[in-house]
């Protein structure tokens, strides 16, 4: 069974568990104004232990500085997502810094998990949406798309400049908490629909963000 818990900054080393290798021919690129899907093979092996302890001394960091938290998804005693919320990135909106699922465990509902936390404590820190700036694959841009962020042009500066291939997105939180108030009154047919849906649009998300 999958447990989510809070993590904190003696725990961040726990990341070496994760196995966040994936591999793709499709990626999405922004071309006119618009988001598309554009045939490109691609491989991301596990993290080597260089670009491992180049994260965990980040988000370590993140941590001890405050205004990050760090949510892990376990099975069993085994650390298998990870995702990082900012909780101030501009007036009235949050970062999903970080998402991260091994391969052993994708399309099992971990990511969905995952986000639906970062959502909650978004909402709590008492902001009106949520940033995403995604890997351009075709699993984390569905994946998102299905949970309703939606790509933005108005990106943040700051992310962008680091992060300009990526596809810079936003959730507006209110609409997101009506459309699972809606799946959840509609049972276990949509929730079945749903779950066809993610695995259309790319299933869940195995790369950062």
């Amino acid at each position: 069974m999958i447990h989510i818990r809070a993590m904190g900054p003696d725990e961040v080393e726990r990341m070496r568990e994760l196995d966040v290798s994936e591999e793709g021919d499709i990626v999405y690129k922004w071309v006119d104004g618009e988001v598309v899907a554009v045939p490109e093979r691609w491989t991301r092996k596990r993290w080597s232990d260089e670009e491992c302890s180049r994260r965990i001394s980040s988000i370590r960091d993140d941590l001890t500085e405050g205004g990050v938290v760090m949510i892990g998804a376990f099975d069993g005693d085994l650390l298998v997502g990870v995702a990082t919320l900012r909780a101030y990135l501009s007036p009235g909106m949050s970062e999903l810094a970080g998402l991260w699922v091994s391969c052993t465990h994708r399309r099992r509902g971990v990511a969905t998990r995952l986000v639906e936390e970062v959502e909650r404590l978004a909402r709590e820190a008492g902001s009106a949406a949520l940033y995403v700036s995604a890997t351009p694959s075709r699993s984390a841009v569905g994946f998102y798309r299905s949970r309703g962020v939606r790509p933005t042009l108005d990106v943040n500066k700051e992310l962008y400049e680091r992060e300009a291939e990526d596809i810079h997105m936003v959730l507006e939180l209110a609409k997101a908490r009506r459309r699972g108030a809606e799946n959840g009154s509609r049972g276990g047919r949509h929730g079945r629909t749903q779950g066809k849906q993610r695995l259309r649009d790319g299933g869940e998300t195995g790369g950062a963000r």
